[in-house]
């Protein structure tokens, strides 16, 4: 199952606590066994840290925590608006390639996979 939404990708919090909603930022890391995602500079955290010897220092430390994909809505590179994300199949010849697209203003996204067609020899 392809991802709608991937590291790197501009997100923006649709919904959640008021100190994040309305929040923009980039996707660091993608959750997929949870369903979450952690967006740079959003939902920040306080995490007490035991110091490890010779590896790091103990203390508080602010990091991001992770954020339910659902709460969260792609930003369309091209309108620069929080956007569904649907997927495309276009078929060329010998070659099936997928895309993701924005479903506002309909332009592709990114390409999601690329395959040939079985039985066509090149």
């Amino acid at each position: 199952m392809a991802a709608k939404i991937k590291k790197g990708d501009t997100v923006i919090v649709v919904r959640g606590k008021e100190a994040i909603k309305g929040k923009r930022g980039e996707v660091i890391r993608v959750l997929r066994e949870k369903n979450r995602v952690i967006v740079k500079d959003v939902n920040i955290v306080k995490k007490h840290l035991r110091p490890i010897e010779g590896v790091r220092e103990g203390g508080i430390v602010e990091m991001e925590a992770p954020i339910h994909i659902s709460n969260v809505m792609l930003v369309c590179p091209k309108c620069d608006k929080p956007t569904k994300v649907g997927f495309k199949i276009v078929e060329e010849k010998d070659v099936v390639r997928k895309y993701r697209y924005c479903k506002k203003c309909g332009e592709n996204i990114d390409l999601v996979s690329e395959k040939r067609k079985k039985g066509v020899k090149a």
